[in-house]
């Protein structure tokens, strides 16, 4: 039950060292936390031993791989994929919409934007809509980066001719953003996701990626807007569903807006 293909044996080892060495577990490392034997995890990383689907999932789960990378292990093992990909217009994502339409209007009057797994906006909120006026129209902006439609909110931020003329601390934050991205990226450990990552690296210019820093990230970083004597304040906040059995929903990113001064909280108030 469940398989549905010879397993590839040695494509598994390597995927599952790969993974353990990307999160900088050792092998007793991840053992203790699959509550295995050190044993067992180098047997089953040099092919001497066979996983058992259970053995997949809780190696998987104990590493916190995404559910994408989950299926790739699970179908190297010679196991049929686990978790499905759904989309968000599809009759059994219902649920999940109205969960992320609730978010976003229970956010209001402040922005909120939801991001699929490449950063494209999903979804968002009327104030969301407020924020991206402020700046003109949205579609010369959206057009002025080059988006073909995607509306890729990392790329609105980092190209020279988005966002970031508008942002006047971007000095600070602009390095610190594309650090964030850089951390995600290779995080996840989805090849597409690095790929648009560099892409946005390109986009961005190499005078912004030289000076990403490599010390530790803030816990907070404003982004301060300023269009002539118009200004707001604003930080973000980033929540995922921590329980997401379907790979559109673990992939999902829900990014709120607060404001960090009255000025600002007033301007949306209003």
């Amino acid at each position: 039950m469940g398989i549905h293909s010879q397993p590839r044996s040695h494509e598994f080892c390597g995927l599952l060292k790969h993974w353990r060495q990307h999160r900088s577990l050792s092998q007793l490392d991840l053992a203790l936390m699959a509550d295995v034997s050190q044993r067992h995890v180098s047997w089953l990383e040099t092919g001497r031993s066979k996983p058992s689907r259970e053995m997949v999932l809780r190696l998987t789960e104990a590493m916190e791989v995404p559910l994408r990378e989950r299926n790739h292990l699970l179908s190297a093992a010679g196991f049929a994929n686990m978790f499905t990909e759904n989309q968000l217009d599809e009759p059994t994502m219902q649920p999940v919409l109205q969960v992320l339409s609730r978010m976003l209007e229970s956010h209001e009057p402040y922005p909120a934007i939801v991001l699929d797994r490449l950063w494209n906006v999903v979804m968002q909120n009327k104030a969301a809509d407020v924020l991206f006026e402020i700046t003109g129209d949205p579609e010369e902006l959206w057009a002025g980066v080059g988006d073909k439609g995607d509306r890729n909110i990392a790329l609105l931020s980092v190209h020279p001719n988005g966002l970031r003329q508008f942002i006047s601390n971007w000095d600070t934050a602009g390095p610190v953003f594309l650090r964030r991205l850089k951390r995600e990226a290779l995080a996840s450990g989805d090849q597409a996701i690095v790929e648009k990552y560099y892409e946005l690296e390109r986009a961005a210019g190499e005078e912004l990626v030289d000076q990403a820093p490599s010390d530790p990230l803030l816990p907070i970083l404003p982004l301060e807007f300023e269009l002539g004597d118009f200004k707001l304040s604003l930080f973000t906040v980033i929540s995922t569903f921590g329980t997401a059995q379907d790979i559109t929903t673990d992939e999902l990113r829900i990014e709120t807006f607060y404001p960090t001064d009255e000025h600002t909280a007033r301007f949306f108030s209003d």
